[in-house]
């Protein structure tokens, strides 16, 4: 179904019924934060904060050592939501968030979301979502609003990424 701009929805052709996950459904992502990923957002969101890319200023901050960016952390929900529960095609409406301990690099961080409410037939899901590290620590924890379209179209075979052709 594809807003019109009035609130209405119209099915699209040839794109099958979705259902709604359910309450208590669980899922996760897990990936372990490397130097590359700190530095990489670092560049791409301009926040070189010495406590993320300075090894000499990080060792005498509050964690002694440097630590990844809480939103790349954070970032690791948001593929949780896009790829697992709800899953592709989830539009992500609000993240609420808590940063509750510091996640170093090289640590394994699982991106848990479990679905706490649905709103049926505005198909919005409200669900926790927490982070927690190698040891089971968690280092984020919140909650999430998400609209899960009615219909999903297949992805063309062979297509990994869509934008504007260069």
């Amino acid at each position: 179904m594809a807003d019109t701009g009035t609130g209405d929805t119209v099915r699209e052709e040839g794109a099958p019924d979705r259902a709604l996950p359910r309450v208590g459904d669980t899922a996760s992502f897990a990936k372990t934060v490397t130097e590359a990923d700190v530095v990489l957002y670092a560049g791409l969101t301009g926040d070189f904060n010495p406590v993320h890319i300075d090894r000499l200023a990080a060792a005498s901050s509050l964690f002694g050592e440097r630590v990844a960016h809480g939103l790349l952390t954070a970032g690791l929900i948001s593929t949780v939501l896009g790829t697992r529960l709800p899953g592709a095609g989830t539009v992500y409406l609000e993240q609420h968030l808590r940063f509750v301990a510091p996640v170093r690099i090289g640590d394994t961080i699982t991106a848990w979301a479990e679905v706490m409410e649905i709103d049926e037939p505005k198909r919005r899901v409200r669900l926790r979502t927490w982070c927690a590290n190698q040891a089971g620590r968690v280092v984020i924890e919140g909650e999430a609003l998400c609209l899960v379209p009615a219909s999903q179209r297949a992805p063309r075979p062979g297509l990994a990424v869509e934008g504007p052709s260069a």
